[in-house]
């Protein structure tokens, strides 16, 4: 049987597309295998592919009450959600505003929120911590909040811009003569079909905010209420790193933003598809 030249191409991309995805999926591989395997099995040489004792001890010592890892999931689920909120109760009516209205310096807005999103965390941090402390909101959960919130509001302004613009105007012609004014248009029209742009922008506030070290560090210095990423000091000892132990915790810290992208991909993927749109 002859092998066209359209078969020898797709058997070529599907063997680039494993490649690529092994490649992508062994650093969280042995990460899990790293978790279950035992100190002294960590460090023989050559290392093992997988344990041959198996082991959930750094598994049960991170999800254990004394364990800090709880008390700082909870506490990333605090900032994560509540920044979360701000961004994309504040991005929609600016990104739909931004779409839809015509207004002297709109392009120097949209090229402000472009450059905003490509400033690093530390160039604003000073400032931050100087506004901060003016507001007495030092050791409180407000101010990672108000930070993350902050730099995650201009991605979500320009990936929900674009998805409004995907939009038919013609929808807002027919809202108008039907009777509804910008506002009503807005809440039953344009919010209902841009749920997935929506979905978008907060599902990446809430990664960005979840991901976040450098300011729950800075603006938290009560260990109680810092986030989750602030306890992988906990395994860097004098003398050695307790790798299955770092290894656990990085798995469980991870863990929501895995299960948001699997449960959530149908809308991820259709707002970032939909929205793909010349500006």
């Amino acid at each position: 049987m002859k092998i066209t030249k359209q078969t020898k191409n797709k058997l070529w991309l599907l063997l680039i597309g494993a490649f690529v995805f092994v490649i992508f999926i062994f650093p969280l591989y042995w990460m899990i295998v790293t978790a279950l395997k035992t100190q002294v099995e960590i460090f023989q040489i050559p290392t093992p592919m997988w344990p041959h004792q198996l082991t959930f001890e750094a598994f049960q010592k991170q999800l254990s009450e004394s364990s800090d890892t709880l008390r700082g999931f909870r506490n990333s689920l605090i900032i994560s959600v509540g920044a979360m909120a701000i961004s994309t109760l504040l991005s929609i009516p600016a990104a739909y505003g931004l779409a839809r209205f015509r207004f002297k310096g709109k392009k120097i807005i949209i090229l402000l929120f472009l450059i905003t999103q490509m400033l690093p965390s530390t160039l604003v941090l000073t400032s931050l911590y100087i506004m901060f402390s003016g507001m007495k909101l030092l050791n409180n959960y407000w101010a990672p909040i108000l930070a993350d919130a902050t730099l995650g509001i201009p991605f979500s302004v320009i990936i929900l811009r674009t998805y409004f613009l995907s939009i038919p105007k013609e929808l807002d012609e027919a809202a108008k003569i039907d009777g509804c004014g910008h506002i009503t248009a807005f809440l039953k029209i344009m919010l209902p079909i841009a749920k997935p742009g929506i979905v978008v922008a907060a599902v990446f506030s809430f990664v960005y905010a979840w991901g976040d070290l450098i300011y729950g560090i800075t603006f938290i210095t009560n260990p109680n209420m810092r986030p989750i990423t602030s306890s992988i000091y906990n395994y860097v000892q004098q003398y050695q790193t307790l790798w299955n132990s770092t290894m656990a915790f990085g798995i469980i810290a991870i863990s929501p933003v895995v299960l948001i992208f699997i449960f959530m991909q149908k809308y991820i993927v259709s707002g970032l598809t939909n929205g793909a749109v010349k500006a």
